[in-house]
């Protein structure tokens, strides 16, 4: 039984994300867990007191550094680590084998263990699983590691697999040395970047009584896809009843993603390391304080951060601490980091208790990668030339109201022009289609539902309807929700690589997906419930290969701007793509040009609601809705409206000939709906 009494609280819906606690002699631990790096029994630039304000709950010492300074004698005079640095909450250590990686030149490296020469003094030293054990025993660690022989993980297959074979030998041992003492003890799996020797690692260790498993010999040359994807491997094959570390990961987003593939326990020179530096870390992405911007700043590191720096300290101070090289400023950016990761974690932790991990995993996978640019807070001068804010035929302009919008410079038209972009997406499209109802799945609903966004543009009404399924999923849970399938048609991709340039005035683009689907063309949510496709060319050339639609978005540039997408001919192929399923299709545009053209192609047509300054906009469904239809749908036109088009001077299609224009008269009138 594990000396942890280590208890799973819960996993999240759609991830292998897990909340945890385990007690150990120092107290508990509740996962996911940051361990700040206290190499020499101190973390760099903090105080115990400092490291517990920021919310550290359990640090990591280094068995090779403390065996050389100050030695175990000192352990033994002061009955341990806790004592000697005054810190008592829990300690875990590792165990040695990093550093030997690190000094191939200082060692000689054979079964029986490394010989080393202290830098300290020059004196011989052999660390091998037994010595290593003894010397954590004598720090009075809680947590041991088992002495490993870490390796490049772009190391060879041979080569690695000779690695791993001596580390599980070395774990036996260290098992066999550490006894019945009460200590805990993991073991570390290697095997490189080599799939096989990763799986075999994990199969022997887990057979063995140690009280936790680590992932050890990454961030030590491969690439940050590499890492995800075996640290993803690594966790499919460990037993779910013990903790598992990621050990010398790293950043906010590296931690991120392991979080997302099962990982509870973390350890990094980061947060210290890089405050040194004049870095702070920030929910936006990295803040550079050496930079000439901030001199003159008022503002704080990142506003609303309840840290002691961001709550007493300016930016200008901070940036003239860096300047200067006074260790306050790493003391100060120090304090920031380790409260930002500590946050967090217990952010992350919160998310998976409540079950809404997925949503927050998206979310934040964009904004830990932001800009530092985005984070400028007033700029003294620019020493650099401004980004334009023009990209081919697009510019972006910023309307009466104060938001920012995707302007067209050749025909001048503006997407989302008389509201929000972020609102009216919401209104006229997912309120209005009632997409989170529709996804709530029903008995019957064995199908994804799939919806078009006919024109991407820059991705407004697509953002809101995936937004309104990570909504939806964070409020009903996966297994209640209809798996959503989002196709996107874009000609030109240019409005939205404009709007990520400017990500900060475009809102709705503070997430991943809209980067990946530039990269790859798709994008999938972490439950596998949520899709998006894009398909990059002319929309009539996609629309009889694109998945037949439940829901159409139908937001292309005006019929004056792109006349082809606005004709009879083109909705009656999408009603007949769409036979025998029935569709719905909405608009922005009340044109009765564009209602007539809907009509003539077989589709029912009915006012949609307003916004902004317009009254109206248009829904049309390819089948008459029933009697039984929800209460509030869209009114169909009526006697009314045709009346006005009787009397309208835009009635026909432009080009229409003179002598097909009675024909056309007779056909609409004759329009179902009108009871004809």
């Amino acid at each position: 039984m594990s000396r942890l009494h280590f208890t799973l609280e819960r996993e999240a819906t759609g991830s292998k994300a897990r909340a945890a606690t385990f007690q150990t002699r120092h107290g508990p631990v509740q996962t996911p867990v940051f361990m700040p790096v206290g190499t020499q029994a101190t973390v760099k630039s903090q105080t115990v007191e400092t490291l517990k304000a920021t919310g550290a709950s359990v640090l990591l010492a280094n068995t090779y550094h403390l065996l050389l300074r100050p030695g175990p004698e000192v352990f033994q005079r002061f009955g341990g680590i806790h004592r000697f640095m005054q810190w008592d909450r829990p300690v875990l250590t590792d165990s040695g084998g990093f550093q030997i990686f690190s000094l191939p030149g200082e060692r000689a490296l054979n079964e029986e263990g490394a010989r080393f020469r202290s830098y300290v003094d020059g004196d011989l030293h052999l660390l091998s699983p037994e010595s290593s054990i003894a010397m954590q025993q004598v720090i009075g660690s809680d947590i041991m590691m088992a002495l490993d022989q870490c390796i490049p993980s772009t190391a060879p297959h041979a080569e690695a697999a000779v690695a791993m074979e001596l580390t599980h030998r070395w774990a036996r041992r260290s098992l066999a040395a550490r006894g019945d003492a009460p200590a805990a003890l993991f073991g570390i799996v290697q095997g490189a970047c080599h799939r096989d020797l990763r799986e075999k690692s994990a199969a022997f260790l887990r057979q063995l009584p140690f009280d936790g498993l680590a992932i050890g010999g990454l961030a030590v040359g491969e690439t940050q896809a590499q890492r995800y994807e075996f640290t993803g491997l690594v966790t499919d094959h460990l037993p779910k009843n013990l903790p598992r570390y990621l050990m010398g990961v790293g950043t906010p987003i590296d931690i991120l993603e392991a979080v997302h593939r099962g990982v509870d326990m973390f350890d990094c020179i980061i947060p210290s390391q890089l405050a040194q530096r004049g870095v702070a870390f920030t929910a936006r992405g990295r803040l550079q304080v050496r930079r000439s911007v901030h001199k003159l700043s008022e503002a704080p590191l990142e506003a609303g951060c309840p840290c002691p720096t961001c709550q007493t300290y300016s930016r200008a101070y901070l940036h003239h601490l860096v300047k200067a090289d006074e260790v306050l400023g790493w003391h100060l950016l120090g304090v920031h980091n380790f409260s930002f990761y500590h946050r967090l974690m217990r952010e992350l932790r919160e998310s998976i208790l409540a079950d809404r991990f997925a949503a927050l995993y998206e979310a934040k996978r964009h904004e830990l990668g932001g800009s530092d640019d985005e984070q400028v807070v007033h700029p003294v001068k620019k020493r650099a030339p401004v980004r334009s804010r023009q990209l081919g035929d697009y510019e972006v302009v910023t309307s009466p109201q104060g938001f920012a919008n995707i302007r067209q410079r050749s025909s001048g038209e503006v997407m989302h022009s008389v509201s929000r972009p972020s609102d009216e997406a919401q209104a006229l499209y997912v309120e209005q289609s009632r997409l989170a109802e529709r996804l709530r799945a029903q008995p019957d609903d064995t199908d994804e539902l799939v919806v078009w966004d006919v024109g991407l543009g820059a991705a407004a009404n697509a953002m809101a309807a995936l937004q309104c399924g990570e909504q939806t999923l964070d409020r009903e849970g996966a297994a209640a929700v209809r798996p959503l399938r989002l196709v996107s048609f874009e000609l030109d991709l240019d409005p939205l690589r404009l709007a990520l340039r400017f990500a900060s005035h475009f809102p709705s683009l503070h997430h991943g997906a809209p980067h990946a689907l530039l990269e790859s063309g798709r994008w999938a949510h972490a439950s596998g419930r949520l899709h998006w496709q894009l398909h990059h060319g002319d929309f009539l050339s996609f629309l009889e290969s694109a998945p037949a639609p439940d829901l159409i978005f139908y937001d292309p540039f005006s019929a004056k701007t792109d006349t082809g997408l606005w004709t009879p001919a083109v909705f009656a192929r999408i009603i007949q793509h769409g036979r025998p399923k029935p569709a719905e299709l909405y608009t922005y545009s009340a044109a009765t040009a564009v209602r007539v053209a809907l009509l003539t192609a077989g589709f029912f047509v009915a006012e949609g609601v307003g916004t902004g300054p317009k009254a109206t906009t248009t829904v049309a469904y390819t089948r008459r809705p029933g009697a039984a239809a929800p209460a509030g749908r869209p009114r169909l036109l009526g006697a009314e409206w045709l009346a006005r088009w009787r009397r309208s001077d835009s009635k026909f299609p432009p080009g229409l000939a003179d002598s097909d224009k009675p024909a056309f008269a007779q056909r609409l009138e004759a329009h179902p709906q009108f009871g004809g």
